[in-house]
């Protein structure tokens, strides 16, 4: 599943014309590197969730060939975020298999193969992190089981009684495998909710493990000082 509904309001005023997903980058929208990704991992079903400028991505997935079937996930009611947004994409999804779910605004060297090798069946969910500064981190136990999330510019910590002095910290790629299993605990949850409101929510009762690429490399294109580097990104790739 690829998120591609959110405002883009870091990349305005490109966004102000365009959804986020059609931001071009080396010369092809950020939709069409990821969708390119997807078709050599020989993907051969996704979906993309919609709602800033919807009808633009709709129009370009019926132009553009990328040798799978594209579905989707319509938001233009209501913008759901990233929780909310999976969960309405839930029955265009194959409810057996794990799915592999990727904002659309992230550039990387990620073998998808490797991360779907390295999700288990007992996980709800294989979240894919690194080791990148940035304010707000994931935090982890030795066993990189999911334990919380700090913002460390405010200082705040959830759990709000966290001890955070044994956790490691990890920063979110914007990628994760997710279990079919997923959805039921997402009943409790509104109709707009984060993904990672959910983990904090589902993590002491769910297996939520983060991961580490060997040799990792990421881009997150959500600004516009970001396109000029992305342009070098997409070339070494």
């Amino acid at each position: 599943m690829i998120f591609a509904a959110g405002l883009g309001t870091r990349l305005r005023p490109l966004t102000d014309t365009m959804p986020k997903a059609l931001v071009p980058v080396n010369g092809q929208p950020l939709l069409h590197h990821l969708l390119t990704k997807l078709q050599h991992a020989g993907c051969t079903h996704a979906v993309v969730n919609v709602h800033h400028h919807a009808s633009q991505i709709i129009e370009y997935v019926k132009q553009h060939d990328y040798g799978m079937k594209i579905e989707i996930s319509d938001e233009r009611d209501m913008l759901l975020d990233t929780g909310g947004g999976l969960r309405k994409a839930a029955s265009l999804l194959d409810g057996n298999e794990p799915i592999l779910v990727h904002n659309v605004d992230i550039l990387s060297n990620l073998d998808f193969d490797l991360l779907l090798q390295q999700h288990q069946p007992d996980r709800l969910a294989t979240v894919v992190v690194s080791k990148r500064d940035t304010s707000r981190y994931l935090l982890f136990d030795s066993d990189m089981r999911m334990q919380g999330w700090t913002n460390i510019h405010s200082g705040e910590v959830k759990p709000q009684d966290l001890d955070t002095t044994t956790l490691q910290r990890a920063a979110f790629a914007g990628i994760h495998v997710v279990s079919p299993r997923i959805f039921a605990p997402m009943d409790t949850m509104p109709d707009k909710f984060s993904i990672i409101d959910f983990y904090l929510q589902a993590m002491n009762n769910h297996r939520i493990i983060g991961y580490i690429p060997p040799g990792f490399a990421m881009l997150d294109v959500g600004k516009v000082d970001s396109l000029a580097p992305a342009e070098e990104f997409v070339k070494r790739l």
